[in-house]
């Protein structure tokens, strides 16, 4: 074998990882408005990065390629084992140098945990909320150190909901009388204990509280409850489907009740028209913003009004409370640690996306220790969730934390 053909080898070997793409894996629950509005919004996001040239690399420009797989992992009766075994063939059948997006379902989160630690890949997750994830992070953060999470976790929720009951007793005066709806999963079922200790270290009275399993589609014998009981608020953490029910169900039965909380189907901006108006003052917590444009976080109006350019305004109107803003940001916040650390290497890029801290769609983002973002309720200091309230003529608008309201909380 000449000089010069070995020469060439190397030559050709080093402007192909030059110009070799970066592989992002995008494993989820493609069946779910929160990962389908995920995967798009990553696509938004690698399309505009990739249109500027890429990703600088002490080697040269790489431009990104992101692929998706669907674990099933949000859908009733789905295993977790299934949805582990999806994530191992993405990363078997595509070799991806970073994950985003990752487990819909925290029991899927926390299994994933283990499988990561044995292939070394960055892990940006953006949709599952349990806590459990930093306990794990902090028994063995050598082992778990190239999970993050970029999105607030059931805590923030909590502590969100929690505010707005203080407040509302406070300020709007309503009766300490609350109720609490639940969907069978673990996040909810967390969400909804913590505020049931809260009610009652705060001398509120709950008057019940209701757990239904995946794919429940009628939601009456808790609603006769609430409105023999006269409850003042009910609290619905709901992420399936056919929760969307639950909507017309209240509006026709609890009239004197305020129905606050998470319900997936009916965040999107098409819900007024697609429920006849039934979700009037209801307070719905999107738990980024993006998916809502909240005006003192101008990224948020910008990623919604370029998405729907992407994807059209149709899809626009369709996205859901929880996924698009971290998914997006997620991708930027990977690009940013590559660039800083110059290369793809895991270890390295790892230490970059400890020392993040910058502005995106859902406000300043940083992680904690346990690789937790970082969440409040000053869009300036901290990444934020937001709470609105559907008014007339169908228009939702941002009413608490108070440091971004765009208007007053109605009452029935």
């Amino acid at each position: 074998m000449s000089i010069l053909f070995i020469l060439f080898i190397i030559w050709a070997n080093i402007l192909y990882a030059a110009n070799s793409p970066i592989i992002i894996g995008v494993p989820t629950g493609l069946g779910s408005i929160e990962g389908r509005d995920a995967w798009r919004a990553v696509q938004l996001a690698v399309y505009e990065i990739n249109k500027k040239g890429g990703v600088r690399l002490k080697d040269g420009y790489h431009k990104l390629k992101a692929y998706a797989l669907d674990t099933r992992g949000a859908e009733a009766g789905v295993p977790v084992y299934d949805a582990l075994m999806a994530v191992e063939k993405l990363i078997l059948d595509k070799r991806p140098d970073a994950i985003v997006v990752g487990a819909s379902r925290s029991e899927v989160l926390l299994a994933s945990m283990d499988l990561i630690a044995k292939y070394k890949i960055p892990y940006i997750c953006t949709i599952a909320l349990t806590p459990d994830f930093e306990k794990k992070m902090k028994q063995n953060y050598q082992k778990y150190k190239y999970m993050f999470r970029l999105s607030i976790d059931a805590r923030c929720v909590v502590s969100y909901f929690t505010n707005l009951l203080d407040y509302l007793s406070k300020k709007k005066h309503i009766p300490k009388r609350a109720y609490i709806l639940a969907q069978d999963v673990l996040w909810t079922k967390e969400t909804g204990n913590a505020i049931k200790m809260w009610l009652k270290k705060n001398d509120w009275k709950l008057e019940g509280f209701d757990i239904y399993p995946m794919g429940s589609k009628d939601f009456s014998s808790s609603l006769f409850k609430i409105r023999l009981k006269r409850v003042s608020i009910t609290l619905a953490f709901f992420d399936m489907p056919g929760s969307g029910i639950l909507i017309k169900q209240f509006h026709s039965m609890c009239k004197r009740s305020l129905l606050a909380g998470i319900i997936s189907p009916v965040a999107p901006e098409y819900a007024w028209n697609a429920t006849a108006g039934a979700v009037e003052k209801l307070l719905l917590l999107v738990l980024e913003p993006g998916p809502i444009p909240v005006k003192q976080i101008s990224k948020s109006v910008e990623f919604n009004k370029r998405y729907g350019e992407f994807w059209g305004e149709k899809l626009r109107k369709k996205l859901s409370c929880h996924g698009a803003g971290c998914a997006y940001d997620a991708v930027y916040v990977l690009v940013k640690a590559m660039e800083r650390a110059g290369t793809k290497d895991a270890d390295k890029v790892v230490k970059e996306l400890e020392k993040i801290d910058m502005n995106g769609v859902i406000g300043r983002i940083r992680f904690s220790k346990e690789h937790q973002l970082i969440f409040g309720y000053d869009p300036k200091k901290s990444a934020i969730a937001c709470i609105f309230q559907w008014k007339k003529p169908g228009i939702r608008v941002p009413v608490f934390p108070i440091t971004i309201s765009e208007g007053d909380i109605e009452l029935p």
